[in-house]
């Protein structure tokens, strides 16, 4: 109320009308948001029942647990394999690189493109490259590969703008105290730009939580806790599609997805206190 107040004093002609605009568009936003969030709640919660989380799937409980350890498995392997990949990318192009050097530009360019290519040739890609070539068939281990690859762009882009946004006096006084490039970077640049990192780290999170069309190539569609990384397996997402698409078993699937929504919330906000935590040591 303030802020309005504050406004109404400072206005000129047209600001009101833009006010209005971004006000409106942030209240539509979120009552979108409490609406899908409410839709999925009110239909998914009173079917919550403990055969759902059953040690193994039967066609009598329709249990989600196989489904939820393996979700966790793959948000976990993906993130090993790519955020290094992805911070170290970046490091190079923003710490290292000439600025604006023509191969800075391509793989710019690269990690923008592959940003946008739709998770489905990403599953071909993974089916053909990891499934086959390799010999892994569909299995835990092809399905985090194949998502590492799609989340690895926006990895790099968050990294790289959160290393931008370091001002150059951090490394120039760095520098002038003796430190080389290399420990400027890890002790004086990585950390100050850590909540950018972990904002791209949450954010491919939620990718990896959801995707099911480039998993349906790579991954499989078995309901079992996985034995091996060459085990196939099902995730949260993929199990709420199933369900849904047989037809048979729509109100486990919302309650399904109900859990989806709690294990979203549950990582993201083991990320944020890890990202707290992390800053309060520096």
């Amino acid at each position: 109320m303030k802020s309005i107040l504050t406004f109404a004093k400072r206005k000129k002609p047209g600001d009101w009308a833009r006010f209005l605009l971004v006000w409106a568009a942030g209240l539509i936003t979120v009552a979108v948001l409490l609406y899908l969030v409410g839709f999925i709640m009110l239909k998914g919660i009173p079917h919550i029942k403990p055969s759902l989380f059953a040690f193994t799937y039967t066609p009598e409980n329709q249990s989600l647990f196989p489904a939820l350890v393996t979700t966790v498995l793959m948000v976990g392997l993906t993130l090993v394999i790519s955020v290094p990949f992805g911070v170290f990318t970046a490091i190079y192009l923003v710490e290292y690189a000439s600025r604006g050097s023509r191969l800075v530009r391509i793989i710019q360019t690269t990690t923008e493109t592959l940003a946008g290519i739709p998770s489905i040739v990403y599953g071909l890609f993974g089916y053909i490259f990891f499934c086959d070539r390799l010999g892994w068939g569909k299995s835990i281990l092809a399905g985090c590969f194949t998502l590492a690859i799609m989340v690895l762009p926006l990895i790099i882009r968050t990294t790289e703008e959160s290393l931008k946004s370091i001002p150059d006096a951090y490394r120039e006084g760095s520098f002038g105290l003796g430190a080389g490039r290399l420990r400027t970077v890890f002790r004086v640049i990585l950390p100050s730009a850590t909540p950018g990192i972990f904002a791209g780290v949450i954010l491919s999170v939620g990718r990896i939580v959801g995707e099911t069309a480039a998993l349906l190539y790579t991954i499989g569609s078995v309901i079992k806790i996985p034995e091996s990384l060459f085990s196939q397996g099902r995730t949260l997402a993929l199990h709420v599609f199933s369900l849904a698409n047989d037809g048979l078993y729509t109100n486990q699937a919302y309650a399904t997805a109900v859990v989806l929504l709690a294990v979203v919330f549950a990582i993201n906000l083991l990320a944020a206190r890890i990202e707290r935590k992390f800053i309060n040591k520096l």
